[in-house]
C-alpha cells in the first residue's frame, strides 16, 4: 500500500537549520509532484513547498530563500532543507501527494519546533 514516512523534525534555536526527509513506498514516486505542508496550532494549513515530477520547485512566500524542496527520485526520497529558521515555522510538517486518481495521501507528520 501507499506509505509516505517523514523523520527529521526537532528542536533547533532561532536561526538553525533543519533537514526534513519523506521516503514514498507502494507508488511509482518518480512520477508524481511531491509537497511539503505545515500546520500550526490555531493556524491554517499552509502548503510551504512543492516539487514536480521533472523537478521543478515553488515556494511559499513565507519561506522563499530560506527552505529548499529537493528530489531522490532513486532514494524515493522528498526533502525540504530549512534554514535560518524563525518561531513562527513552529508547526507540524506533512508530506503530501495526490495520485492519478485524486485520492490524497498524507505522511504521519514530523513536529518541528522553533526555540531558544
Amino acid at each position: 500500500q501507499v506509505q509516505l514516512v517523514e523523520s527529521g523534525g526537532g528542536l533547533v534555536q532561532p536561526g538553525g537549520s533543519l533537514r526534513l526527509s519523506c521516503v514514498g513506498s507502494g507508488f511509482t514516486f518518480r512520477s508524481y509532484s511531491m509537497s511539503w505542508y505545515r500546520q500550526a496550532p490555531g493556524k491554517e494549513w499552509e502548503l510551504v513547498a512543492g516539487i514536480n515530477f521533472a523537478g521543478r520547485p515553488n515556494y511559499a512566500d513565507s519561506v522563499k530563500g530560506r527552505f529548499t524542496i529537493s528530489r531522490d527520485n532513486a532514494k524515493n526520497t522528498v526533502y525540504l532543507q530549512m534554514n535560518n529558521l524563525k518561531p513562527e515555522d513552529t508547526a507540524v510538517y506533512y508530506c503530501y501527494f495526490q495520485d492519478l486518481w485524486n485520492i490524497d495521501y498524507w505522511g504521519q507528520g514530523t513536529q518541528v519546533t522553533v526555540s531558544s
